[in-house]
């Protein structure tokens, strides 16, 4: 382990190999590191804390401090970050209440500048969060996701995978698979199509998607019927059962075009 003068390790703390911490660093008590980490100046871990291996948490963010959140009565919860991830300045990440017991960004993230993470999201892996975006509780986020820059998040809301929002959202209502969704009030704008090409998608799932997305924003039915047409007549696919899965498991509804 590298570490600087003036900074501060709780002696219970399990640092791993290679890891390198700048000055100004608090690590608390209950706290676990991974190899080869680099934690900058000026960072404050919290109990709680368990990072993965290879990650770069920039100066000032702040990582499993307690929830704002005033349910929680001081129950020993934790903020989990994967491996591969970086925490840009100044981010702040909270620790889970009683309800999920854990927050949790996965790995091969990158949280840029400002942003919040809140009690109990769960982020899952490859997810890009541009600066300032702000996660109220309980959010998931699923792979591949993309949220741009000053958007706000609802308590609850749901994101699907390989989702692009656009900067300055106001995110109140889930996002289903393989969208674009922007302006505001926040509406469908489309299918990821860039996105999905870059990952490697074939021009016949692309397809697939976008037919399953004609019906439900295109037609005039409302979505139970346009589910309903969808399972009916258009094939089994891993795109298509997966959005439909999406818009049935959605309590609070899925986002509209506006």
């Amino acid at each position: 382990m590298e570490k600087y003068p003036f900074t501060v390790i709780h002696p219970s703390a399990k640092i791993g190999e290679n890891v390198k911490i700048g000055p100004f660093v608090t690590i608390s008590e209950n706290v676990e590191i991974g190899d080869g980490t680099i934690i900058d100046s000026n960072v404050t871990i919290h109990s709680g804390a368990r990072i993965g291996k290879h990650c770069h948490i920039h100066s000032g963010a702040v990582i499993s401090d307690i929830p704002q959140d005033l349910k929680f009565k001081g129950e020993d919860t934790l903020a989990i970050i994967g491996d591969y991830t970086h925490i840009r300045e100044f981010v702040t990440i909270h620790r889970g209440t009683a309800s999920k017991g854990k927050t949790v960004v996965g790995s091969h993230c990158l949280i840029m500048a400002y942003c919040h993470v809140a009690h109990d999201c769960f982020l899952h892996d490859h997810i890009i969060m541009s600066n300032a975006v702000q996660l109220a509780g309980e959010v998931v986020v699923d792979d591949w996701a993309i949220i741009g820059g000053g958007s706000l998040v609802h308590q609850f809301t749901h994101i699907g995978a390989h989702v692009m929002i656009q900067g300055g959202a106001h995110v109140n209502k889930d996002i289903p698979p393989y969208v674009m969704v922007g302006r505001l009030p926040i509406s469908y704008m489309g299918i990821n199509s860039v996105g999905l090409n870059r990952r490697g998608f074939t021009a016949e799932q692309i397809e697939r998607i976008n037919s399953v997305y004609r019906l439900m924003y295109l037609s005039d039915l409302n979505f139970s019927d346009a589910v309903a047409k969808i399972e009916a007549e258009l094939p089994e696919s891993d795109e298509r059962n997966q959005i439909v899965d999406f818009v049935k498991n959605s309590p609070r509804g899925v986002v509209r075009k506006v």
